[in-house]
């Protein structure tokens, strides 16, 4: 759930809302987000846990799921949580990832929605299609594609950073956003 902008705006728009982050500060810094009144009645919870587990939601009872998780242990999230999927190499993050995209199917409303937004990497020089193997781990779930979007990057804040990385090396200057449908 990151700082919470997608609960916000669930709020915003009288929608009931679930997120879910592996890390506590992730999870506090989003309550305090949450903290304006609005004329909505809507229910918002939050949730320290992982997405690969979401045994707390019953079968069936989500209409549309937006998770943007990280890309692999490009970024680490964490100094060590456990179950921190930013910190594993790409092979153990697509394991986990198909986890996550097995609860999100058990927890959809046939017919709804979910859509992921990823990125590709590079390593070693070379890009790595983790857009493209990620959202072959939602349809192996068994959701189906309804529609990819690819979102380009423009005037980012880490873009310095990418291209002493890359030694000036063409940028990713795009993400994907898959929708799927179950």
């Amino acid at each position: 759930m990151g700082s919470g902008t997608t609960l916000v705006e669930a709020k915003l728009l009288n929608r009931n809302a679930v997120g879910v982050d592996i890390k506590t500060q992730s999870v506090s810094i989003s309550e305090t987000n949450l903290q304006f009144q609005c004329e909505t009645n809507s229910k918002i919870f939050t949730r320290n846990g992982n997405a690969t587990d979401l045994h707390f939601i019953k079968d069936s009872h989500i209409d549309f799921i937006c998770t943007h998780p990280p890309y692999a242990n490009i970024i680490k999230y964490s100094k060590g949580i456990d179950g921190d999927i930013s910190l594993l190499g790409v092979e153990e993050f697509l394991a986990e990832m198909r986890k996550v995209a097995e609860e999100s199917f058990r927890v959809l409303k046939k017919g709804k929605m979910c859509a992921v937004m990823i990125g590709d990497v590079r390593k070693y020089g070379k890009v790595v299609p983790l857009g493209f193997r990620l959202m072959e781990c939602f349809l192996q779930a068994g959701l189906a594609n309804k529609e990819i979007i690819i979102k380009e990057q423009h005037n980012c804040r880490s873009t310095d950073y990418w291209e002493k990385q890359n030694n000036n090396f063409l940028l990713l200057a795009h993400e994907y956003i898959f929708v799927f449908q179950k």
